[in-house]
């Protein structure tokens, strides 16, 4: 049985809170790391090792971890949940592809009496991801193309190009494509599949390198990463400011800064994480 109280206890809610509000709270409250794979683990994806390592140890996750432990939560709920693989599309060279290794959910239905709350569900799907590294949804978005849609002064939309749904953010006065997905749900092997390419593929980002982020409810976030330069980037929607890093800097600022405690280096200077 999933432990609706201490996973609602570790994004500070309590009761029965509607997806508008759980969704928000999940991403400011659960760091996005994906320093399994960077140890050479991969993920388990079981709701109960998903609740005994992201709840029990107040550790973060990368995508498959986080959605899939608010997947949990919100069927706990009463909600309907499908998830969807897409494929990661910031930076991504012209005519190039990537594997689909990113996780999002469609969310439906949900319990007694959301009809009643403004925006919700009844009749209606939503989009809820709270698991991108580089800068997650900070509330769920109507289901498929169509209007653009402001979050604590990030705007997002989603678009249809050919087959693909692709959801796009504005930066600098331009969209970007963020990632984009067959509007076809995935069978829980899939996942599986994608989750081990993605914390075992010798060209993993994952595997070769790190990153992790932490989101506030008015739209800060702070990531830290050696994808290219060891750098803090600290952002808003109107500012974006890069720190250089020392290799050695990096567990303090992971306890301090992003509320990741107890990471430290290896000889190789790669993050590991002491036994115990």
């Amino acid at each position: 049985m999933f432990d609706l109280e201490a996973y609602l206890a570790r994004i500070g809610l309590s009761g029965h809170p509607s997806l508008r509000e759980l969704h928000p709270a999940h991403a400011t409250s659960i760091p996005f790391e994906g320093f399994d794979a960077h140890m050479g683990i991969a993920p388990a994806l079981g709701s109960a090792e998903l609740a005994a390592k992201l709840v029990g140890r107040r550790r973060g996750g990368y995508c498959y971890e986080q959605n899939l432990l608010l997947k949990a939560a919100l069927q706990a709920l009463g909600y309907q949940v499908e998830p969807y693989l897409a494929r990661v599309m910031i930076g991504l060279a012209p005519g190039a592809v990537r594997p689909p290794t990113h996780l999002l959910l469609r969310v439906s239905g949900g319990p007694d009496g959301d009809e009643a709350e403004p925006g919700g569900l009844a009749g209606g799907a939503w989009h809820a991801d709270v698991g991108f590294g580089s800068g997650t949804l900070l509330e769920p978005l109507p289901w498929g193309p169509g209007a653009e849609h402001e979050q604590a002064g990030w705007s997002f939309r989603v678009l249809e190009r050919g087959p693909q749904w692709v959801l796009q953010t504005l930066e600098a006065g331009d969209w970007i494509d963020v990632y984009g997905f067959l509007p076809v749900p995935v069978p829980h092997v899939d996942i599986e599949m994608s989750n081990w390419w993605t914390a075992t593929h010798p060209e993993s980002s994952f595997v070769t390198g790190f990153l992790a982020t932490r989101h506030w409810p008015d739209g800060r976030r702070l990531i830290l990463s050696d994808w290219g330069e060891l750098t803090m980037i600290e952002r808003t929607a109107a500012e974006t400011v890069r720190t250089p890093l020392r290799r050695e800097q990096v567990p303090g600022l992971l306890a301090e800064r992003l509320d990741l405690p107890g990471f430290e280096l290896d000889a190789a200077g790669r993050i590991t994480r002491p036994r115990g």
